[in-house]
Formats: structure tokens, sequence, C-alpha cells
């Protein structure tokens, strides 16, 4: 309709965003679209190029400095949860475009089960196993499974998430260490670990999990020359930012043997693209970014979008600003 403001929502792949909150003002009081496929480069432009204001679900939609350039006609932009590793916000700053999010929803707790499913689903070999059991097998030669209790648990990470993993570390009774660029050895003895160097960490865990935020002193720290320190049996788990790892290393380090398995959730791209050579890595266990796939955090998304949309709308303060 014309003269009203043309709102944009992308990365709604799983379409539930409708599910939880009312969308009648919304659609009475603008143009408003909807995207559920994933979009990038000029398919995303298309979609966004008369866009007033542009709602986008977590970071699957790339906004950098020479897309928001191209964008005129933008006056706000908005993001499910407390950060976006993909948005270029300074661009956005610069052209003073408001910018909002919304709160996260519980995704400390379904992401710290996600990363104990994996853990288990890895050291366990749930997959491997379930596949003789579907073709008429029973236990093999590799059936010989490693236990976690008195093995130790290098926690990469010690925030909310962190801290989280080394508690049931603790519960299956593992010896947690933990590294971060801030770490403190009084910070880490607040959640009964240890605080020991990266080369330790790697060197001597059974199992390295990720909960850093990827930033610029973490990105790429797990590449080539880390992966080689890593004990022959051991899994490395990744939750957090795909930019953590370098992929193509460690590929080729799992096709080595060292570390022994791998087992991660986040991609660079995402969905994981048909052809790529992750999809049939050796002892590589991957899931489609499931750590914050769960209905409390999309009802925490959808009322978050519409509120802070209606808010924008009706000109009164945004609910969440984003801060840089």
């Amino acid at each position: 309709m014309a003269n009203l403001p043309n709102i944009v929502i992308l990365g709604d792949y799983e379409r539930a965003l409708r599910r939880f909150s009312k969308w009648d003002r919304l659609e009475q009081n603008s143009n408003l679209t909807i995207h559920h496929e994933p979009l990038r480069d000029e398919a995303l432009y298309q979609a966004v190029k008369d866009a007033d204001a542009i709602a986008i679900v977590r970071d699957r939609s790339p906004f950098n400095e020479a897309m928001i350039a191209r964008l005129p006609k933008l006056k706000f932009l908005m993001f499910t949860g407390k950060r976006n590793g993909t948005l270029e916000a300074s661009s956005l700053v610069s052209r003073n475009i408001p910018i909002a999010c919304t709160p996260g929803g519980p995704s400390t707790e379904t992401t710290a089960e996600l990363t104990w499913a994996l853990i288990l689903g890895a050291s366990k070999r749930l997959i491997e196993e379930n596949k003789l059991i579907s073709t008429g097998g029973w236990r093999d030669e590799l059936s010989l499974l490693p236990m976690l209790s008195g093995q130790r648990l290098g926690v990469m990470g010690l925030g909310a998430i962190g801290s989280r993993v080394a508690r049931v570390g603790h519960a299956f009774g593992m010896e947690v260490v933990t590294w971060s660029p801030r770490m403190t050895p009084e910070r880490a003895a607040a959640e009964n670990a240890t605080s020991v160097s990266l080369d330790e960490l790697l060197r001597t865990s059974k199992v390295v999990t990720m909960h850093l935020v990827a930033g610029p002193g973490t990105k790429g720290i797990i590449s080539a020359d880390q992966l080689a320190l890593m004990r022959a049996d051991s899994i490395l788990v990744n939750t957090s930012r795909s930019a953590l790892i370098d992929m193509p290393d460690l590929c080729a380090a799992l096709k080595k043997g060292c570390p022994a398995q791998a087992a991660v959730d986040v991609f660079d791209i995402e969905p994981l693209p048909k052809d790529d050579p992750l999809r049939n890595t050796p002892n590589l266990l991957v899931t489609p970014h499931l750590g914050f796939i769960a209905e409390p955090i999309f009802e925490t998304f959808s009322n978050g979008i519409t509120q802070t949309l209606e808010a924008w709308l009706d000109q009164k303060p945004l609910p969440h600003p984003f801060k840089m």
C-alpha cells in the first residue's frame, strides 16, 4: 500500500515467527514481507532495496558496509539476540540509523544441552552404532567405547554457556580446565576449574569445547598448528561460532586422525551448501545449528520483533536499543 513503510523480515527459516506473537498491527500499518529462504548478495539486495525497516533473525543475512551503502531508504534495522556477527553496525551508526535487538531467550541453556548431546554422541559413537543397527548389524570392534569419567574436559571460554558445560562435566566425574584470553585463576576456581594455557588445554584434554565470542582476538584461534597439539583420541566441539576454527584445517586434521573426532553445530555459510565437504568428512558429527532452535527462544524472538517494530512505527522508545 502506498505511503506505508516497507518492513522486511529476513531469515525465518523455521517459519516460526507468526506462531508466537500477533502481527495484525504491523500488517495494517506497513507493507510487511517475511522471507523464509536464505538470501545473500544480490538476492538479499533485491529483497531489501526498498525497505524502510529490516528485521533479521540471528546472523543469517550478512549486511556489510557495501550492502548498507546500497540502501538509501533504510531508516531502521533490528536483529534477534544480543549480537550479530555478520552486521557491520558502524555503517548504520555513521548514518544515524537506529539499531535494536531482542532478548536472546534461554539460548544459554539450549546451547549447553546441545554441547553435551554432541560430546556424548561423538564419544559414544551413537551415529555409527545406530547405522549398524539399521543395516542389520550389531556391535563390532569399534564398540569398545571410552569413558568420560576421569578424563580432562577443556573449556575454552567460561562464560554463561561454558560454565554450564563445565558443571555438567563435573557431574560426569571429569577434571575441568579452562582458557580464554582474559581468564584468571580466580575466575576458573569459582567454577571449580583450573586455569591453564591454551597449549596445555589442547595437549591434555580428552574433550575440547569452544564457548568464546568470535572477535579480533579469537577468530581462527584453532588452525593447523593448534590441532596438531591435540591428543590423538580427543574430541573437538564447537557450538559457538564457526569463525573460531579454520574449517579446512580441521577437515585435514580429521583425515590425519588428530583430533580423533569433532562435533560442529556452526558453519561459515548456513544452510551448509549441499556439496560442502563438511557433510562427508570422516569422524565429524555435524548438526544444522540447533543450539538455539527451541520454542521458548523463538517465542522471545517473535515477541521482540513485533514489539520493537510497533514501537518504531509509533515513534516510541525502542525496547532494546543496540549499543556498540
